[in-house]
């Protein structure tokens, strides 16, 4: 896959894009993990998070924040890097102008700015994010939280705690209108170490039912192989 630059708040932006070949396909935007801990956009949970965007037919895309990879700027702890996100989702929009709506993704760090993404961006209509780092940064800015979206987590995270995690959902799903659907995944440390397959199926079954993208049967799953069916 080709990489691209993108003209961002402090210069370029390495990305990468895959463009569906579902006509006026939804989009999604993949955030990375933490830059100053190594994260990057190919990180394998991001890596894996935009191939199941992919396999749902959206056009889908990942980029490195600022200073990270061929990515210019320094990092910003969140603010320029949310700035980032946005410059990379107004991108993708250019180029996609019937694009019906945008869903958002991240791991730990990248869901935190998904999730502030989220809150500015109205297109946005569902969110993936797994490891919400709850232990550092307070989530009260979601109130009233705008969309549904799944929240996924290890119950085994020795860097994220579960039960930080388990407030911030109970704490949105009081909020009128959302549902949080929130997976727990037994002996799964922070980096999903043998828990990889699981976390895809439990994407896929969340983005079948709330019925997005191209379809997917999940009980057809094999390890590394994903069963497509043809959108309705």
């Amino acid at each position: 896959m080709p990489g691209i630059i993108i003209n961002g708040p402090a210069g370029r932006i390495e990305a990468r894009y895959h463009h569906s070949k579902v006509e006026n396909a939804p989009l999604a935007l993949i955030l990375h993990p933490a830059p100053e801990r190594g994260g990057t956009m190919n990180h394998r949970i991001p890596f894996t998070m935009f191939n199941v965007f992919k396999d749902h037919g959206f056009s889908t895309l990942r980029f490195n924040f600022r200073g990270v990879g061929e990515s210019q700027g320094i990092y910003d702890k969140g603010e320029g890097e949310l700035s980032d996100a946005a410059a990379a989702l107004d991108w993708m929009q250019s180029i996609n102008p019937n694009a019906p709506y945008v869903w958002v993704g991240g791991f730990a760090f990248g869901a935190w700015i998904s999730m502030q993404l989220l809150m500015r961006r109205p297109e946005i209509k569902g969110f993936v994010a797994v490891s919400p780092p709850a232990n550092e940064i307070d989530f009260s800015f979601l109130a009233p939280c705008p969309q549904s979206g799944l929240i996924l987590q290890g119950n085994k995270d020795n860097i994220v705690p579960e039960p930080m995690v388990e407030k911030v959902v109970e704490r949105l799903n009081t909020q009128k209108g959302i549902a949080i659907d929130y997976r727990v995944m037994d002996g799964a440390n922070h980096f999903y170490n043998d828990h990889m397959d699981e976390m895809v199926s439990h994407m896929h079954d969340y983005l079948n039912i709330r019925e997005v993208g191209t379809y997917v049967d999940v009980a057809s799953l094999q390890p590394q192989e994903k069963v497509m069916k043809k959108a309705a």
